[in-house]
């Protein structure tokens, strides 16, 4: 009988969402315990030894890092989410870690104390996104017809802007055609849209509002 997963999560945790949406797509069964971050039980500090989510626990295993769990799932479970040709999955693991990175300019974005540092984030976000832009293809997944993994990394991205379009337009994903389809195509995607609960977006307010940043404020004014 085959071990039943357990995956650790964080109800805002855009590596969590990652990790949720590949094994939705692999038609894995699992099951999910949201914890605190802000209040870590210790069972959660014995496992993970970052303190972050998500953590997938196999057994008497358990495995961190988002990239990582993504790897492992890959190798023991059916329906690939790489490509098949070594080089085309060397990049695409490369374009993961430009994800990451996207996700740390995220949270530097909605950090920011003031008007001058929100746009150098907001710039600098931009220009990551123009660059992913200039690669990502035409058609409605990151490299043609097939989901991959950096498809399930974006996801979460993208979800991010759901909510701070109702904040201002801060021109970091204008102009950019291809991304708004590819951005579309994810909002729809069954795997993508069952990684959150229909309270994510109301959290993720609560949680901006909390930050007492630049965004915050202006999410105040928004709303008024």
């Amino acid at each position: 009988m085959a071990t039943r997963l357990r995956l650790i999560s964080h109800k805002l945790c855009p590596y969590v969402q990652r990790a949720v949406i590949a094994l939705t797509e692999k038609a894995v069964s699992f099951d999910r315990v949201d914890i605190d971050l802000s209040n870590k039980p210790d069972w959660f500090l014995a496992i993970s030894p970052l303190g972050r989510t998500p953590v997938l626990q196999v057994g008497d295993a358990a495995i961190f890092e988002s990239a990582v769990i993504l790897e492992y799932l890959e190798e023991t479970e059916p329906k690939p989410l790489h490509p098949a040709d070594p080089l085309r999955r060397a990049e695409h693991r490369g374009w993961i870690e430009f994800g990451s990175t996207v996700l740390n300019d995220i949270a530097g974005l909605y950090s920011a104390p003031d008007k001058a540092a929100f746009e150098a984030k907001a710039a600098q976000l931009e220009a990551r996104f123009a660059r992913l832009e200039a690669r990502v293809a035409v058609a409605p997944w990151f490299d043609g017809e097939d989901f991959s993994l950096v498809d399930a990394v974006f996801g979460p991205v993208f979800r991010y802007f759901d909510v701070f379009d109702e904040i201002g337009d801060f021109g970091i994903l204008s102009q950019k055609p291809k991304l708004a389809r590819w951005r579309q195509s994810l909002a729809v995607r069954p795997s993508v849209r069952s990684a959150v609960s229909t309270e994510y977006p109301a959290l993720l307010r609560d949680f901006l509002k909390r930050r007492n940043s630049w965004i915050s404020q202006l999410q105040t004014q928004a709303a008024a």
